[in-house]
């Protein structure tokens, strides 16, 4: 494994009341990179990401969070990281700029006004930095939720499952956010079940099934496991144009011609 990882894990393993969820995981993630850990539900996603955070142990194995291990340094590790769970955690009653302020005032962070100022310009949520936050669509408080998160600057952010039950546009609006982070050099570890997410967004992606790792590459390398398919036969679906000609007539112009005679008050 690379020596210049921000995430290291080893044979990580985790069991609950006799069940295995881990069986021996092993990834690194490259410092300011984006690296996708896809699989179905109840793979054990969460399992890791809630490892990696501190708010879980694991029951074998070894894991570093920015040259941490996570547990026996387990309070460097949580000042290191920021961690988005599936569900945005804004406070409905505050406005998008409320909640920025309160979080930065809770860490302690000089300027916190200018702070969340300078965040929701990043996230273009200024113009509704003023409104409620339970007014906000489901893209809208994911993006602020994602900002809350990065008060502080941590150089590892954890989104698990970020656009779960979001709609089209919506997961759109945070894929544009995941890559802005990346962009300005934060680390990112999301996990996600669905294939175009990972492919939009990673750098390299690990296929998390039954509890290991049955795949890691980058994309292209994931491509490069099944050979190319060979297309002997497509079908040809009908256009909208075709079906609405059958239909309508398209031999029979005449009495197309007749309608909009009788249409215009025209004698036939």
């Amino acid at each position: 494994m690379s020596t210049s990882a921000a995430i290291r894990v080893e044979g990580l393993e985790k069991s609950f009341t006799g069940v295995d969820v881990l069986t021996g995981v092993d990834f690194d993630v490259a410092e300011g990179s984006i690296f996708a850990l896809l699989g179905s539900n109840g793979a054990g996603k969460t399992t890791v990401v809630r490892i990696l955070s501190t708010l879980l142990k694991g029951d074998a194995g070894s894991a570093t969070v920015h040259s941490h291990d996570v547990e026996a340094e387990a309070a460097r590790v949580r000042e290191s990281i920021s961690l988005t769970g599936q569900f945005a955690a804004v406070d409905e009653v505050l406005t998008g700029r409320e909640n920025l302020v309160l979080v930065a005032q809770l860490r302690h962070i000089a300027d916190p006004g200018g702070v969340a100022d300078a965040l929701l310009a990043r996230f273009s949520l200024t113009d509704a930095g003023g409104r409620r936050a339970g007014t906000y669509s489901g893209g809208m408080r994911r993006r602020l939720d994602i900002a809350m998160s990065l008060i502080g600057n941590p150089p590892i952010v954890f989104l698990d499952e970020p656009t779960t039950g979001l709609d089209p546009q919506a997961r759109i609006e945070v894929w544009d956010a995941v890559k802005e982070l990346a962009a300005n050099g934060t680390t990112v570890l999301l996990t996600t079940q669905y294939l175009d997410e990972a492919e939009q967004l990673a750098d390299r992606i690990a296929i998390l099934h039954q509890g290991r790792i049955i795949a890691n590459g980058t994309l292209a390398e994931l491509k490069q496991l099944l050979p190319p398919a060979t297309v002997e036969y497509v079908e040809k679906q009908p256009t909208l144009e075709e079906v609405f000609l059958a239909i309508v007539g398209e031999d029979r112009p005449d009495a197309g011609d007749a309608a909009a005679a009788a249409e215009k008050g025209e004698p036939r």
